[in-house]
């Protein structure tokens, strides 16, 4: 199962890390403390939509942009077999089960490690790296 906070904290990272900025600059301009944003961007704490919109506003980005980038990943993930749905114990493999999905600017690997643990990795293309088919 794939964590939605993990999603929003990768894709918070991303950005942040596109932006080629520290934690610490962030942090500050989203007035919420270092370790709390490390956490989020960790995906280990759920942020509020407030402190989000906070941390969105710091990045010079837009929440319903955070959340579509979020939703495009998830929706990716979605279609990946037994990514979203709990595995039934009787049927789940012994090892760790990998797939990946791609739309064209959005890349998603996932990694089912137990039944209730998988680690989703999303990487987007840059606008300017992607090319259009006309």
């Amino acid at each position: 199962m794939v964590l939605l906070r993990r999603v929003i904290g990768d894709a918070l990272r991303a950005r942040r890390q596109g932006q080629h900025r520290t934690l610490r600059e962030v942090s500050t301009a989203a007035n919420v403390s270092l370790g709390y944003l490390s956490e989020i961007e960790r995906g280990q704490k759920e942020a509020s939509s407030e402190l989000l919109a906070a941390i969105c506003e710091a990045l010079g980005a837009r929440l319903s942009e955070l959340l579509g980038e979020v939703s495009g990943t998830l929706a990716l993930a979605e279609g990946m077999e037994g990514v979203l749905v709990p595995v039934d114990q009787d049927s789940a493999p012994r090892k760790a089960a990998a797939a990946v999905a791609t739309n064209g600017s959005v890349s998603v690997s996932v990694r089912q490690d137990t039944p209730l643990k998988a680690t989703l990795r999303a990487t987007r293309k840059r606008e300017r790296d992607v090319v259009y088919a006309a």
